[in-house]
This record gives C-alpha cells, sequence and structure tokens, in this order.
C-alpha cells in the first residue's frame, strides 16, 4: 500500500481546556484529534458532508482510544500529527501529541468510522473507493 497520508497541526493549549491545575482535562485531546482529522481529510480532498449528499454514505466514529503519556498544560504548543492506518474495512486514524519545545510524547491515540448508508444505518463491508483512493493518493505530504 503506499504511503498513507499524514498531516500536523500546531496548537496552544487554551485557558478553557485545562482544570484547576492547568492540566488539560482528558477528553480534550480527543477534541484535538478531530482538529487534525479534519485536516487530514481536508488535505486528502474529502468533504464528508458533500460526500454524503451525494452517496448516502456516513462515516460515524465507533471506537476511540487515549494512551496519555505526559501532560499538557496551560499554554503548552504542540504538534498533533494524524495518518491513516487502514482503509479495508474501516477507516482507522492513528495520532500522536508531542510538545514543540523538547518534542516530549504526550498522548497516542486511534479513531475508527465505519461506512453506513443514511438510508437504512445497513453497514458497508468496505471503505468506498473514492475515500480510499483519496487517501492512497501521494502529493509530497
Amino acid at each position: 500500500m503506499p504511503t498513507p497520508r499524514r498531516c500536523e497541526v500546531e496548537l496552544i493549549v487554551p485557558f478553557h481546556d485545562v482544570d484547576a491545575m492547568q492540566v488539560v482535562w482528558h477528553g480534550h485531546y480527543l477534541k484535538y484529534f478531530e482538529i487534525a482529522r479534519g485536516l487530514l481529510f481536508d488535505r486528502a480532498g474529502i468533504d464528508l458532508y458533500k460526500y454524503h449528499a451525494e452517496t448516502g454514505f456516513l462515516f460515524p466514529v465507533t471506537r476511540t482510544q487515549v494512551k496519555h503519556i505526559h501532560p499538557l498544560r496551560y499554554r503548552d504548543r504542540f504538534i498533533c500529527t494524524a495518518w491513516v492506518s487502514e482503509l479495508r474495512r474501516k477507516i482507522v486514524v492513528d495520532f500522536e501529541i508531542r510538545l514543540v519545545e523538547g518534542n516530549t510524547l504526550c498522548a497516542r491515540g486511534r479513531t475508527e468510522q465505519v461506512a453506513i448508508r443514511s438510508r437504512d444505518f445497513k453497514l458497508e463491508l468496505s471503505v468506498p473507493e473514492y475515500i480510499r483512493k483519496a487517501f492512497e493518493g501521494d502529493d509530497g505530504q
């Protein structure tokens, strides 16, 4: 399989994402993953809303994982990297969050999405070819 697409986004921990100890609440890591995953789809040329309108396919997230390794704190600058690791039966996106300063690994994660038809919520047993081809393309990313 060709090298999967990947992307990075640099973010800064905002005040509203931290608790009284200035540590990021665990649920916000999924938000950071979503930002990177959205950018990953954008760079692949995939607009899931438009694709749904044209084909009737939806791609709900069916599983999420986060391994917390080092805490993010208020005003930390970090890079969230996302890459596609599977495209056969489901879309699997893996993630890493690293501090900009020192490259410390803070978290690893994964999301899984399946294809369903919105008219009857029938599960498709493979990722549509259009989606696979968009992610398998090589544009130097």
